[in-house]
């Protein structure tokens, strides 16, 4: 696996739209399990208000972005840096989206959707070993030296070091990408109002919800197969009516 080029991607955007949200800072760095060959950042004139939300996750301003490239004028070189290479990021389809989606809108050809991809944070679950799988408690767990702020470049560093991490326990890339080919059974919501919750622990209604909205492949498959647990245990009716055995 040591012979295999990776390439590491990160953007902070304006908000979580690939459509009607825009990059404000990129960074790629390509790299091997023992080498870095090639980097690439810059912060990105959105050409749009940054939301203050935003600022306050990345603090990243309007003053700072002034002046700064458009990101059609960055595409090609970042394009040419990732190549055909196997993109690897922290929930990286939405990294992927995003400049694919400005790559379309700037008209510039453009293949990052056919990349094949590795997902941390789906490689995180199947580890399985930390408390939660944000990057950076992930970067606690495996005790990797912190680069500061949340940052475009400094979430790729973090990141890099912890798919090092998580790729020790695979032969090799194809491996990986057989074994993640499958959906993740996670232990717990990681998100919304019964967030950290066992999904046993959440009530029926809440599942049944939650069953039919836009989330991840894993997540998905978690919720319904604990629904799927319940029907066939028979303790649809006891979740739903509390009373229903007195």
């Amino acid at each position: 696996m040591d012979k295999v080029r990776f390439v590491c991607i990160d953007c902070e955007t304006t908000g979580l739209d690939p459509q009607q949200d825009r990059v404000i800072e990129v960074a790629a760095v390509k790299f091997s399990m023992s080498e870095i060959f090639d980097s690439f950042e810059s912060l990105v004139d959105p050409e749009c208000v940054i939301p203050e939300a935003s600022i306050a996750i990345h603090h990243i301003s309007s003053d700072m972005v002034s002046g700064k490239p458009v990101i059609r004028a960055l595409l090609p070189h970042l394009l040419d840096l990732i190549g055909d290479h196997i993109i690897v990021g922290h929930g990286v389809k939405f990294d992927i989206e995003m400049i694919a989606a400005a790559a379309d809108r700037a008209g510039i050809p453009c293949t990052l959707r056919h990349n094949r991809h590795l997902d941390t944070l789906r490689m995180a679950r199947l580890y399985g070993d930390s408390p939660t799988n944000s990057l950076e408690q992930l970067r606690r767990h495996f005790n990797i030296r912190d680069e500061g702020a949340h940052r475009a470049m400094s979430d790729v560093t973090v990141n890099m070091e912890v798919f090092k991490y998580l790729a020790k326990n695979y032969r090799s890339t194809e491996q990986m990408f057989e074994i993640l080919s499958r959906p993740i059974a996670m232990k717990a919501m990681p998100l919304g109002k019964h967030k950290g919750r066992p999904f046993k622990e959440i009530p029926v209604e809440y599942l049944m919800w939650a069953a039919n909205k836009d989330f991840d492949q894993d997540l998905l498959f978690s919720i319904r197969s604990e629904l799927k647990k319940r029907k066939k245990g028979n303790l649809f009716s006891q979740a739903g009516n509390p009373f229903g055995d007195l």
